[in-house]
């Protein structure tokens, strides 16, 4: 890990079984499938439901200052703890709680490195107990709303042409084959893609084992499709989840500097009257 830009973001599952137990150090697993957890987690670790902790369920927003403070406090995380996250689906929801924590000012917050499945596939114990936490305080900053973007940033990004927009759902959500991947409810009521972004689906960004790929390879990966960090990046996919895994991706891994997560995503975009629809693969990137 030590090639990434920020190697500090990742922990591998060894640093986390060794680490487990200090007193400084909170374990959170966020699941796609909110089953998983009580299926058996890493020993002492928290479970977050993404479906109703970490988003406000009647603004379709992300958490609130206040209900960001109040879970962070009910989780036993000060402003000083180092948490590290992990989850299933190659750490997809676990890269949405950090992009939380990191809007709201949470400064060692890291990702498990190959997630549960790493976790699980290496034969590391596992428990079913729910640990109990003492309260802390905490006390958010922000929002930082430079790692956002909002709808009118996206047209304009669209109408300049000086903005990266980066679709990371799957190729057939992308031409408009389908709207949404089977059994998710989210959804829209036109399929494609934004004008002029290109496809980087964010599952490529990892390897089989659920590990992140080498800087080398993420740097041609999104390379290819001509995003190489020499202008600001926008990332968007369905809901904003598996974009904040891409976003995670070219912020620290890669380490562009100007990255932004369209939570907002598809379906902001896809039932917004009057807003430009491309449908099909996209042309070939342009040379520099």
């Amino acid at each position: 890990m030590a090639d990434y830009a920020h190697p500090e973001a990742l922990v591998s599952t060894e640093w986390v079984a060794q680490h487990a137990s200090d007193p400084n150090v909170r374990i959170a697993e966020v699941d796609v499938d909110t089953a998983e957890y009580s299926k058996g987690h890493v020993p002492g670790a928290i479970g977050w439901n993404w479906t109703t902790q970490l988003c406000d369920t009647v603004r379709r927003d992300i958490l609130s200052k206040s209900h960001f403070e109040k879970l962070m406090a009910e989780s036993g995380i000060s402003n000083n703890t180092t948490v590290i996250l992990y989850g299933d689906n190659n750490n997809w929801f676990a890269a949405w709680a950090l992009w939380q924590m990191k809007m709201y000012g949470h400064n060692d917050v890291r990702l498990m490195n190959g997630g549960r499945k790493k976790w699980l596939a290496e034969g590391r114990d596992v428990s079913t107990d729910v640990p109990s936490v003492s309260q802390a305080s905490y006390t958010a900053s922000g929002p930082d709303n430079a790692l956002r973007a909002f709808l009118d940033q996206v047209q304009a990004a669209v109408q300049g042409g000086r903005t990266s927009l980066v679709d990371v759902r799957s190729p057939a959500e992308f031409t408009g084959e389908i709207l949404a991947p089977p059994g998710l409810p989210e959804t829209c009521q036109r399929g494609g893609h934004i004008p002029g972004a290109r496809s980087v689906p964010w599952g490529k960004a990892c390897n089989d084992d659920g590990t992140f790929k080498s800087y080398d390879d993420l740097r041609a990966l999104y390379g290819v499709e001509g995003v190489d960090g020499s202008k600001p990046v926008i990332a968007y996919c369905r809901i904003g989840e598996r974009s904040s895994h891409t976003w995670f991706v070219l912020r620290y891994l890669l380490g562009f500097d100007h990255v932004r997560n369209y939570d907002g995503s598809w379906t902001e975009w896809g039932n917004l009257v009057g807003a430009p629809v491309e449908r099909g693969a996209a042309p070939a990137a342009a040379k520099a």
